[in-house]
This record gives C-alpha cells, structure tokens and sequence, in this order.
C-alpha cells in the first residue's frame, strides 16, 4: 500500500512562496491545507545525511516563526524519545525548546521596542 503526502506551493513574481497548500488522502486528509511553513527532513541512509526542504510564505509573522520552531523542537524531543527510549536527552531538548521560545520572544520584544 502507498500513500501520498502532497505539497503544492504557488510562487510569486521574485519565484519566493506566496501560498502553500498540503493535503494526505491516504491519512484523511483529503481537502487542500492552508498552511504558511513547512519544514520537511528526509534521511538518506545511503549518504547518511539530512536532506531538508525549508518553506514559508511572506505572511508568516515572526512570532509566529517562533513559535513554530518551539512546537517543532518539542515534537522532535517525543520523536527522539519515541525512536531512543531515551528520556535525559529528550528532556534536555524540551528544555532547550523552552529557552528557544523565551529567547525569541524577548528578542522580538526588543525589536519591536527599537522599531517602535
């Protein structure tokens, strides 16, 4: 059995995205997505690296930014638990995922206040 995972991104005229839209109809998903990031990694076992395809939109706010790289920090740290058993380092991510998102957030804050 397969399944696919579709990823349509629309470009604008400087050919960066301007929309992205996603869907699974093998997972249930079967409509279009909305959706203004995608961070997609892919291991090659063969070359044994990390093949990344890294996506957002001119809509995507930068709090919004931050915030989807903590979720995603902490996603990877239940993945990494999930796939190693290994809970002190899957801790110590979630916890470099909270300092991530304090961190950016103050940054943001300050910009905002310089901008201002």
């Amino acid at each position: 059995m397969k399944s696919n995972i579709n990823i349509q991104v629309e470009l604008d005229e400087d050919k960066m995205p301007d929309t992205i839209e996603w869907n699974a109809p093998g997972g249930g998903v079967d409509e279009m997505q909305k959706a203004k990031a995608v961070l997609l990694g892919l291991w090659d076992g063969d070359e044994k690296s990390a093949l990344r395809i890294d996506l957002w939109t001119k809509k995507m706010m930068v709090d919004e930014m931050n915030d989807f790289f903590y979720q995603t920090l902490f996603g990877m740290a239940d993945t990494y638990l999930r796939a190693t058993k290994n809970a002190e380092i899957s801790n110590e991510l979630r916890e470099f995922a909270k300092d991530f998102l304090k961190k950016a957030s103050d940054a943001l804050e300050a910009s905002e206040k310089v901008n201002n």
